[in-house]
């Protein structure tokens, strides 16, 4: 790769409508796990103009599922609760009256016969998938910086509108942030975009001076790119938004979710899914081995793929790539991830304490470079991995 370069990443906001419906669909997984660390969902969310539907496969105890028939009532509690706390209360979408339409049903037996432990079978992964991991020393929370930064604008932004009533902000927003690379390295940003919701009556200007203070703050100083290159709203006008102005749906937003580009990404969605589903949580022990890895100091760059059959409870493939930046083979790396922490979907479940109801926090602003909670949030962001790894090593 070129040494000098220019990347960039995007994001966006909770009220963004695919991440409304990744929030919905999260809601009801950590609905279900709340209720049973066992229970299985597999759950997607549509929305538009003051409609939202949910269909899928699900498992659970008798408080959620009486004969196979879920509980809607819930179901729908939730996701009026959900969208009412992203802050939509619009003449098109509106959390007391969009229509909610619940089209969940009974996971299939022919899938819980090979993801259930029986015997002497283990438990297997819930489909079959490859999945990747990545962490770079970019940002103090080993992400690559444009989706960070990306993040973060957004974040803030967020943080005003609910804190100020009177913001002039909408739920609905996106960020993207271009960076140049010298050395390999992030120097500045060349471009930044932000596009958000707004009150009616706001002119262009008026929203650009709202939304500066928070690109200014969140990128390094000296970061700034010219104005010319600072673009907020640049159709000119965003009122209308959010499902009412572009219909969402569950898992649209996965590079979004993950590192921006920076890194390949398998093709699998997290949100809506239970840990059973490799998709999600081999995608958080790929992120949570990488972050260990350059954590360690064992390389300043890590990209971690590994690979499964449904119904089969060993991974078929673990992969390293250090991008040339190793102290170690990447061979002797695979070897010591392996001794480390069992990929296995029980390993990696139980490992993380996943089989929780943690996930709802997860559906906006990134899946990684988030901060661990002492309820369980983020596990896979931690690096109690380090000492292991580097015993291993020994």
């Amino acid at each position: 790769m070129s040494s000098s370069y220019l990347f960039t990443s995007e994001s966006v906001s909770e009220g963004h409508p695919d991440k409304v419906c990744d929030r919905i669909s999260d809601e009801i997984v950590d609905l279900f796990l709340g209720a049973d660390p066992g229970a299985r969902v597999a759950c997607e969310t549509l929305t538009t103009t003051n409609r939202i539907v949910i269909a899928g496969e699900v498992r659970g105890p008798a408080s959620i599922m009486d004969n196979g028939e879920v509980d809607k009532a819930k179901v729908e509690a939730l996701a009026r609760a959900a969208v009412k706390d992203i802050g939509y209360e619009q003449d098109g979408f509106h959390h007391a009256d969009a229509a909610v339409d619940i089209y969940l049903h009974a996971q299939s037996v022919d899938i819980a016969q090979g993801v259930d432990a029986t015997g002497n079978k283990d438990e297997g992964a819930g489909d079959q998938g490859l999945m990747f991991g990545y962490a770079c020393r970019e940002t103090d929370v080993l992400m690559p910086a444009p989706i960070h930064f990306s993040h973060r604008i957004l974040k803030s932004l967020a943080d005003a509108r609910h804190s100020d009533a009177n913001s002039g902000l909408g739920p609905d927003s996106k960020s993207q942030v271009t960076l140049l690379y010298e050395d390999g390295k992030p120097v500045k940003a060349t471009s930044v975009v932000v596009s958000t919701q707004h009150a009616e009556g706001l002119e262009q200007g008026e929203v650009r001076e709202i939304v500066r203070p928070h690109v200014e703050k969140v990128l390094p100083e000296g970061w700034m790119p010219p104005e010319e290159e600072f673009y907020v709203n640049p159709t000119g006008r965003f009122v209308i938004g959010g499902p009412d102005g572009d219909a969402g749906l569950t898992g649209r937003k996965i590079i979004v979710d993950t590192y921006g580009g920076a890194a390949p990404h398998g093709g699998g969605a997290f949100s809506g899914k239970d840990p059973t589903k490799v998709d999600r949580s081999a995608a958080y022990a790929a992120r949570y081995v990488a972050k260990n890895v350059v954590a360690a100091g064992l390389a300043e760059k890590c990209v971690i793929q590994v690979a499964y059959a449904i119904g089969v409870s060993k991974p078929l493939s673990l992969y390293v790539n250090t991008q040339g930046t190793g102290t170690v083979p990447e061979d002797k790396l695979v070897g010591a991830i392996n001794e480390a922490m069992d990929l296995s979907p029980r390993g990696i479940r139980e490992h993380l304490n996943l089989a929780k109801p943690i996930y709802a926090p997860s559906a906006a602003y990134g899946h990684f470079g988030r901060t661990p909670t002492d309820q369980g949030h983020f596990s896979w962001e931690r690096t109690d991995l380090v000492d292991a790894l580097k015993a291993a090593l020994t």
